[in-house]
């Protein structure tokens, strides 16, 4: 699976220009968001498992499409979020396609210990009901970890695996029996799977290490393969090899190729991964540190994916990487205000060019015409207008980097507005930014690469 480096640029991929571009407006930014979590039900307006507000799920999908992002693969984790995201596929053809697999902090399935049925649960970590209807978050917990030594049900792994590689084959077979769609598939990866050792409190390392191996075992007698989604946190040394032992010593096995999503790691595990043909997957998760941001540099083109894995993995204000959408703002700003300005001059001086012109001499100059009453002789000084005092408790401080769409807290749910904390697809355009800014490149180059990388991996859009 390993290939060259075709890059032609730096070797990796970053301008020798590390100035962010300024904006264009000729260019329309296309994105497909390669991970995104709609089954959860925090897209239906559930959270802990209560209603806080309408299910709201096609206006999240409508606010991507506007921002150009108009492919969105979401995340199978667990039984019951592929089903749920395959779901959303046929819903959605052509716009949402799905993955399945069981991810890392999904495994407890595995587990003697474990006593729901693998089909009804996401992690048996996450605690009752409330907890488990919703996807495993980002953060780690290292205080409460689950430790080897419980073992694993062979016997229910067997059956797991069984019906795992069942729901791949209806998916597929569902797939390709749906004319509607244009022959793209609904099902385009295997995953989200892998390995999280900074999340041991969901599933201890030995359950993550068998579910990884088995999954990995039968992704690769599928035929065709699928391409893999993979998951890889604190754990590199075991991922590699793991992912070695299925695939060759140089992947030369993985006929789909696969992407590590929501990157966090270090630079030379990143580069490893390169090396062995994989893609590299970024999030909001991947710009916290300044060293997060210097791996990303490091990134090529050339293997790059770009993803919002909301509604997890925002984009913050403490993050290293905001500074780039700062700068980009105060760029688009600068850029709209010499535009205002060139318009202003030229049109002062087409204004100057008339008052210069020859005149009967009964008309009157239009800068001598006071307030456009038609009486000569007198100029008229621009009226000031009131300024408005504001008590300091009533002005709201303006936002460095604006919301391209109302943020509102869950409890004020309005129509057409964002969810305070509830990452979307949309902002998936914060991330191209980023990316763009730390690489010295434009967004164009970002998105472009982006999009070609995907479409080739996932074959999301075939008349690209």
């Amino acid at each position: 699976m390993a290939e060259p480096n075709t890059n032609t640029n730096q070797p990796n991929g970053a301008s020798t220009n590390p100035t962010t571009p300024l904006p264009t407006s000729t260019y329309m930014p296309r994105y497909i968001d390669i991970g995104i979590n709609l089954a959860d039900p925090i897209f239906r307006g559930r959270y802990h498992g209560k209603s806080r507000h309408p299910d709201d799920l096609k206006g999240v999908i409508g606010r991507a499409v506007e921002v150009g992002c108009s492919k969105l693969i979401v995340t199978g984790s667990s039984f019951k979020s592929s089903r749920d995201a395959l779901k959303l596929a046929k819903e959605f053809p052509g716009t949402v396609f799905a993955t399945a697999g069981i991810h890392p902090c999904s495994s407890s399935i595995f587990s003697p210990s474990h006593h729901k049925h693998h089909d009804e649960s996401q992690s048996e970590g996450e605690g009752e009901g409330e907890e488990a209807e919703h996807t495993p978050a980002c953060g780690p917990d290292p205080t409460k970890p689950i430790l080897d030594g419980d073992g694993v049900d062979h016997a229910r792994s067997a059956k797991i695996m069984t019906d795992l590689a069942d729901l791949i084959t209806q998916a597929r077979s569902s797939s390709s029996s749906n004319s509607s769609n244009n022959n793209t598939p609904e099902l385009v990866a295997f995953g989200e799977f892998g390995l999280d050792y900074d999340r041991l409190h969901y599933c201890s390392k030995e359950v993550q290490l068998h579910s990884f191996a088995a999954q990995l075992a039968l992704a690769a007698s599928l035929a065709p393969q699928l391409p893999l989604f993979l998951h890889s946190r604190a754990a590199h040394g075991d991922f590699v090899r793991l992912l070695q032992e299925a695939f060759g010593p140089r992947l030369e096995r993985l006929e789909k190729g696969g992407v590590v999503h929501s990157f966090t790691g270090t630079a030379e595990e990143m580069r490893e991964l390169m090396g062995l043909g994989l893609y590299i997957g970024i999030n909001g998760c991947s710009f916290k540190t300044a060293e997060n941001c210097e791996v990303v540099r490091e990134v090529r083109l050339d293997r790059l994916m770009i993803e919002t894995d909301g509604p997890w993995c925002e984009v913050r204000p403490t993050h290293e990487g905001w500074k780039y959408l700062v700068e980009w703002e105060v760029k688009a700003k600068a850029a709209e205000k010499a535009k205002a300005d060139a318009a202003a001059a030229e049109a002062e001086a087409a204004a100057a060019a008339a008052a210069a012109a020859p005149a009967d001499a009964d008309t009157p100059v239009a800068s001598e015409v006071e307030g456009g009453t038609g009486q000569p002789g007198r100029r008229q000084r621009p009226k000031k207008q009131p300024q408005q005092q504001q008590g300091k408790k009533n002005q709201k401080k303006e936002s460095e980097v604006p919301d391209r769409y109302k943020v509102v807290k869950k409890e004020k749910w309005e129509e057409g507005a964002m969810v305070k904390g509830r990452n979307e697809p949309c902002t998936i355009e914060r991330i191209a930014k980023i990316v763009a800014g730390i690489k010295g490149v434009s967004v164009e180059e970002v998105c472009e690469a982006a999009w070609a990388n995907t479409v080739k991996v996932f074959g999301v859009d075939s008349d690209s």
